[in-house]
């Protein structure tokens, strides 16, 4: 029983190769990017569509009442172009071990050091994907608790949104 176990093993890690791939890349959204004719798609990271509207207060009528009033601005648009300025026509790299059924490569991208997909969490302009990682649940917690990006005001998840429309 152990040396099938072994096997089966030894056969899945063999199917498991790392894709690395450097160059500019074009932001497609806050999780979507294309280098050259890969498609990858942020790891981990769920950020708002590019037609998604969320929530921003603009006017907060004393602490102790605790009124808002809200304005919508379109959180996906706003998630792409912080991640266009992130990058800033640098060249990135992104390791990729799967794709999805939309073909896309499943990917960490990274800039230098920083992690792009754990920087889009931390700063508020995507969610970690609980779904399929719990890698950057403590980066989205920290922009909760930071009112970073999108936690400064109100917005459905990514997934519901796209379940919705």
């Amino acid at each position: 029983m152990n040396t099938r176990i072994l096997i089966i093993f030894l056969i899945w890690i063999s199917n498991v190769v790392a894709e690395e791939v450097s160059g500019i890349p074009k932001i497609i959204d806050g999780d979507t990017i294309h280098i050259n004719d890969y498609k990858f798609r942020l790891e981990g990271i769920d950020a708002p569509e590019m037609r998604q509207q969320c929530k921003k207060e603009f006017l907060k009528i004393s602490s102790i009442i605790g009124f808002s009033f809200y304005k919508d601005y379109t959180c996906g648009k706003v998630s792409r172009k912080k991640l266009i300025t992130k990058i800033n026509k640098s060249e990135i790299k992104c390791i990729s071990t799967t794709k999805d059924r939309y073909k896309r490569y499943i990917a960490t991208c990274f800039k230098g050091k920083t992690n792009l997909n754990q920087w889009m969490v931390r700063n508020g302009f995507a969610i970690a994907y609980r779904k399929y990682s719990k890698k950057y649940v403590s980066d989205e917690e920290f922009a909760k608790e930071n009112k970073l990006g999108i936690w400064q005001g109100k917005f459905i998840e990514p997934e519901k949104w796209r379940k919705l429309n």
